[in-house]
């Protein structure tokens, strides 16, 4: 059983970074796909990026694609999500989730095959 816990939320200019956190020590068993996915006023939830359970392989969605890096930490029960250049777009809650199963090839599969989820860390970008 996971309790994801996220942090590293904050308000930044537009251009700026931000580095999420996302941690529980059940992620260092190698055995999750681990996404980040967020929410912003009046939308979806949509996913963000994935990261393979070896943290070999990792996807983007394209509105992120080479401003935003997952990654693991040595350790392996911290998964980070590394923002920069960030747009007054990006402002939403972001959410960590973690499943058992195969890492696809796109995308992050269904949100609903994500089992454990954490509370949520507020982006806020200002123009």
């Amino acid at each position: 059983q996971l309790q994801l816990v996220e942090s590293g939320g904050g308000s930044v200019q537009a251009g700026g970074s931000l580095t999420l956190s996302c941690t529980d020590s059940g992620l260092s068993s190698g055995a999750y796909v681990v996404g980040w996915f967020r929410q912003g006023p009046g939308k979806e939830r949509e996913w963000v990026s994935c990261l393979s359970p070896s943290g070999g392989s990792a996807n983007y969605a394209d509105s992120v694609k080479g401003r935003f890096t997952i990654s693991r930490d040595n350790y392996g029960d911290t998964v980070y999500l590394r923002m920069r250049n960030l747009e007054p777009e990006d402002t939403a809650f972001y959410y960590c989730a973690a499943r058992i199963g195969p890492f696809i090839q796109s995308g992050c599969g269904a949100t609903a095959t994500f089992a454990w989820w954490g509370r949520g860390t507020q982006v806020a970008v200002s123009s």
